[in-house]
């Protein structure tokens, strides 16, 4: 059963109604250990000044026994994208939070396929190495900056991570030299380091980004691992018990 980390709040008011300054963007409530991050809700919870900053949220994901998190597709990319920025600097895994219909049974062919992956990402980093090599030179002579970028993906069973890719734009503005990269699908090679660390596949299904996620809101190869109780007890991110 879902549990509370706090005592009894006081002075909570009703979220779905329209509240006079607007704070408050989603719910959170606490299960086992895990941080449920879901919309607004026919429930009450006190505002959290801390869901409103960055630096507040990490400081209190750092110091709370949240192992991971949880978060709605439906608050939106934005959102999504803040709390993944946030439990990274926490370092708490984050996934997407997915519909216990969508589950998928356990492969028993999962690892082996994980294994193929990983040699097949190591062979070809092998093979383009110096591909890559050269597309680095180019890019520090014809567009100078930052070499890599990185988005927020959905990878298996609705965990996000980051995509590194070679960066094609500077200061928003794509470069000649990073058109002619994504027209040929160099920039992601170098997401054949996240295949390496077991983010991505070659041979299963394509990750997501943020934004399919929220337009689709189903997503295939990803399931949830638990589910919310009708009536689960929230969660104070404020307290002094995290």
């Amino acid at each position: 059963m879902t549990t509370s980390i706090i005592p009894t709040l006081e002075n909570l008011y009703d979220v779905t109604q329209q509240h006079q300054d607007n704070r408050g963007y989603c719910t959170l409530y606490w299960r086992r250990g895990k941080l449920l991050v879901k919309p607004l809700g026919r429930v009450k919870q006190p505002y959290l000044p801390s869901l409103d900053s960055k630096r507040s949220l990490v400081e209190c994901l750092q110091h709370s026994p949240v192992s991971l998190v949880s978060i709605d597709p439906k608050l939106g990319e934005a959102l999504l994208s803040f709390w993944a920025d946030a439990c990274k600097e926490a370092q708490k895994p984050i996934f997407l939070s997915i519909p216990a219909s969508n589950k998928l049974p356990n492969h028993p062919w999962r690892q082996l396929q994980r294994l193929i992956d990983w040699i097949a990402a190591f062979m070809l980093l092998l093979l383009v190495s110096p591909v890559m090599l050269g597309l680095i030179v180019l890019m520090q002579v014809y567009s100078p900056g930052s070499l890599f970028c990185r988005e927020w993906r959905v990878g298996e069973r609705g965990k996000l991570f980051q995509a590194m890719m070679f960066c094609t734009t500077t200061k928003h503005n794509i470069t000649p030299l990073g058109r002619w990269m994504r027209k040929y699908g160099f920039d992601n090679l170098p997401q054949l380091f996240n295949v390496l660390r077991g983010d991505m596949s070659l041979t299963g299904s394509c990750c997501w980004t943020l934004e399919d996620a929220v337009q689709l809101n189903k997503l295939p190869e990803i399931t949830a691992s638990w589910e919310v109780e009708t009536q689960p007890h929230l969660l104070h991110l404020d307290s002094q018990t995290l």
